[in-house]
């Protein structure tokens, strides 16, 4: 008994003497781990290169870009080198790249995969460069050891920071996500697991965004991504011969806003897309992609996403009670989008009321509309013969027709029924001189008592920032009306609020609209990584009061119209017009025209200024794309708008649900 209670207490004692210091284990596993690091470091180590960039943009759009030396991944001994798009954004005039031997070469640019923002480099080489391996994208694991490596600081030594692998699948199928550090120091080296394999190459993304600078704002955050090398190899082939890679493309639009839990239901087929030319129409729902059931928008997303245009995909549709089977090849553009224009402004219903038909409140003049005989005062019924029922389901029809393909209207007149055609063309470009009474004036008062909802001059405080905002509420507002809301985005010195008020409460009170105007962090510039804020804000905004979702609108000035037009890009899905003064169009994921989700601009603009030739030549830039625009000529130089020019602007957010 002795023998084991003086066994027990030297067990004991070793225990605490095992909890008071490292062990020789522990510090054998940290010194295994250290050297796993670095021997999975040295053999990627010779096929990473530092690239140095000369001449070129200093800024693209609201990011610096600067020409400091990045990293290249070495992918072919003949001397193919792949790189970010983020290194070549400010498109230089010269690439400089440092071999393993320590020799600098003169690189060109072979041609850039635009889906998950890459470039492959050339260089001349006498003898074979070092590849690396390609880790299998089967073999990943969440959770397993991550290496984000660069070559930056000095050319002899690679820099690396060290995380794992967080995510597989990301980005809609196209990429790696990991919290290891990643930025510009490393953008165009390798992600590399534990043994020295290559898992894919270093790029900032973005789900919401694409373009070489999308989700730039993330890095050194603990998101990152990495496109998978073994998708670079496969393409390599096409590549190398100098052909671009683009995103593939069905060409539909699907109906609901909420991606993860509502069923892809097409709301739009484009017309020049082969979603169309295989036979599918609007209304169609997609139950399978490549053989994979399909219940959600987002799981579509994820078979199409890390998709190439000229990939062939099996796409499954139902219509009614048939099933529809078809292999698609994805296109790599598509024709913008237009939006068909009838000219009418319907008359805004109350929540009170009762469907059934929208009322026309004005035609526009020479309009189809007007040709075709519709008058103010008319209830559109059906439309195509199906039922009309509100604003929001004659703007779900238009999205499947196309400029000059002929309508029939069902409407009624004084209590009687007839029947028109109309052949629809484009939404005009020019501000209407004069709208009558948009409907709503005669508003009943609230459900909620008048002192529960907050009225006047209130305090926006969006939670997980510091920043706040200040808001207009109308002292007419009712929660039967919907009211449009103007997102008043400052310029340079911030808000000077009495007069911000002083402007927009009598123009508020008349014209049904809702002011928000959110402060920088710095009130002298806005940073882009400030739209996530904006966009909290509209959101708390849309949820405490009625706003019509048709006249949600970004506005500002100078630096803060840079900032609407980067409001109006990654908020698509709740902006619908952008109204930016006296600033160019910024370089920003615009994307394309949708029939869902319809946006218009209104740009203006001093005549005489150093800025002058690039508003117009971002108003160029929308127009080939398709978007409406429409243009406000301030004078030679500039400033704000004045009270008249103040009017046309809110005529022009009151025109915005026009059909």
């Amino acid at each position: 008994m002795r023998c084991h209670r003086l066994l027990l207490g030297a067990l004991c004692c070793a225990s605490l003497c095992w909890l008071a210091s490292p062990s020789s284990a522990e510090e054998t596993l940290g010194a295994r781990e250290e050297r796993a690091i670095q021997a999975a470091l040295a053999r990627v180590a010779p096929s990473v290169v530092r690239i140095e960039t000369v001449g070129g943009l200093e800024r693209v759009g609201q990011i610096l870009v600067g020409s400091g030396p990045t990293t290249g991944l070495i992918v072919s001994a003949d001397g193919l080198i792949v790189s970010s798009a983020f290194n070549f954004a400010q498109k230089p005039d010269s690439i400089l790249v440092t071999l393993p031997d320590g020799k600098r070469q003169a690189a060109k640019l072979v041609a850039t995969d635009h889906s998950r923002m890459l470039v492959l480099l050339k260089v001349q080489t006498e003898g074979e460069l070092p590849v690396a391996e390609v880790a299998p994208l089967a073999s990943l694991r969440v959770g397993q050891w991550a290496l984000a490596v660069g070559r930056t600081f000095d050319v002899a030594e690679p820099n690396v920071s060290v995380g794992i692998i967080s995510a597989l699948d990301r980005i809609w199928g196209k990429a790696v996500q990991t919290d290891a550090k990643v930025s510009p120091n490393n953008y165009g080296g390798p992600l590399v697991d534990v043994a020295g394999r290559v898992i894919g190459v270093l790029v900032p993304m973005s789900p919401q965004g694409s373009g070489e600078v999308a989700g730039v704002e993330w890095y050194d955050s603990g998101i990152g991504f990495a496109a998978p090398l073994e998708t670079v190899m496969h393409v390599l082939p096409k590549w190398r011969e100098g052909h671009n890679l683009d995103a593939g493309l069905l060409g539909v639009s699907m109906q609901g806003a909420d991606i993860f839990s509502q069923a892809p239901v097409l709301a739009a087929v484009r017309a020049s897309g082969p979603a169309y030319k295989a036979g599918l129409r609007a209304g169609d729902k997609i139950v399978e992609a490549n053989h994979h059931p399909i219940t959600r928008q987002a799981e579509l997303k994820h078979q199409l996403g890390p998709r190439y245009a000229g990939e062939k995909v099996t796409i499954v549709a139902t219509r009614g009670d048939e099933r529809l089977e078809r292999e698609i090849e994805l296109a790599d553009k598509i024709e913008p989008y237009e939006y068909p224009f009838l000219g009418v402004l319907p008359k805004r219903p109350l929540a009170t009321d009762k469907p059934g038909g929208v009322a026309i409140r004005f035609v526009y003049p020479d309009s189809p509309a007007a040709k075709a005989g519709l008058q103010a005062g008319d209830l559109i019924r059906s439309l195509n013969d199906k039922p009309v029922e509100s604003i929001a389901s004659v703007l779900e029809r238009f999205q499947a027709l196309v400029p000059d393909e002929k309508m029939k209207l069902e409407i009624e007149r004084g209590g009687q029924a007839s029947t028109l055609e109309a052949t629809p063309g484009r939404l005009p470009e020019a501000i209407p001189t004069e709208l009558p009474p948009s409907g709503d004036a005669e508003q009943p008062d609230a459900d909620k008592p008048k002192d529960e909802i907050k009225r006047g001059v209130i305090s926006v405080k969006v939670p997980e920032f510091e920043q706040d905002c200040v808001a207009y509420v109308p002292e007419s507002y009712r929660e039967a009306a919907g009211h449009g809301l103007v997102v008043w985005l400052h310029g340079p010195g911030g808000i000077k609020e009495t007069e911000l008020i002083e402007l927009w409460k009598p123009v508020c009170e008349e014209h049904g609209l809702v002011l928000l105007a959110p402060k920088a962090a710095d009130r002298d510039r806005w940073e882009p990584t400030e739209a996530r804020f904006i966009r909290r804000a509209m959101d708390q905004m849309l949820k405490d009061y009625s706003i019509d979702r048709a006249r949600v609108v970004a506005h500002g000035y100078q630096g803060g119209a840079a900032m609407a037009y980067l409001v109006g890009a990654t908020s698509r899905d709740v902006v619908r017009g952008v109204a930016a003064i006296d600033a160019p169009l910024p370089r920003v994921p615009l994307g394309e025209t949708d029939p869902v989700e319809r946006l218009a601009f209104l740009a203006g603009y001093a005549t005489k200024t150093e800025t002058t030739a690039a508003v117009q030549a971002g108003i160029a830039r929308l127009r080939a794309l398709k978007f409406p625009v429409s243009e406000l000529q301030l004078g030679e130089q500039a400033r704000y708008l004045t009270a008249e020019e103040l009017d046309q602007l809110v005529r022009w957010i009151d025109s915005l649900d026009r059909f």
